[in-house]
């Protein structure tokens, strides 16, 4: 139930879910929490009442071994960004995929004004901009590639190269 609560975004139903005593950290059939649901779908008043019940904002959740910052860096969710970074989520998560947050928020995100403001937030944090993916491929090198100049030069003046 409080699965279904996060996903059609039922505040009222989650927030009475887990004062009841539904686990925040329970995974569904897909390893997908609460934190992870709130992440996917952009939804900052979920992720705070999923934080408040108790998620753990460095689990490892879904079948590619992310975490709910990478899923959010991949869809340039940036406020839930910087609200799992306060949150003490693990910047340098390396999933299945051979990718970090950093990493999606390039490969996956189309350049735009959200990506370009997640790739800052996770830069501003500390994230490692050096990492590479699987392939021997980084952050910037993939920016280079896809025509983001301005995640570029964010990666550029973090010491990527």
């Amino acid at each position: 139930p409080l699965h279904v609560a996060a996903f059609l975004r039922q505040h009222g139903a989650a927030r009475a879910l887990l004062r009841l005593g539904a686990s925040a950290n329970a995974l569904d059939a897909q390893r997908y929490d609460i934190l992870t649901i709130a992440s996917v779908n952009d939804d900052l008043a979920m992720l705070n009442l999923a934080l408040e019940g108790g998620s753990n904002a460095r689990a490892v959740t879904s079948l590619y071994n992310d975490t709910a910052l990478i899923a959010a860096a991949h869809r340039g969710h940036v406020e839930i960004v910087r609200a799992l970074i306060a949150a003490k989520a693990p910047l340098n998560h390396v999933n299945d995929l051979g990718r970090t947050a950093l990493l999606e928020a390039v490969v996956l995100g189309n350049g735009g004004r959200n990506h370009t403001a997640t790739v800052e937030a996770l830069v501003q944090a500390g994230a490692d901009v050096t990492l590479s993916d699987r392939h021997g491929t980084t952050a910037l090198q993939h920016a280079r590639t896809r025509g983001f100049s301005q995640i570029a030069r964010i990666l550029e003046q973090a010491g990527a190269h």
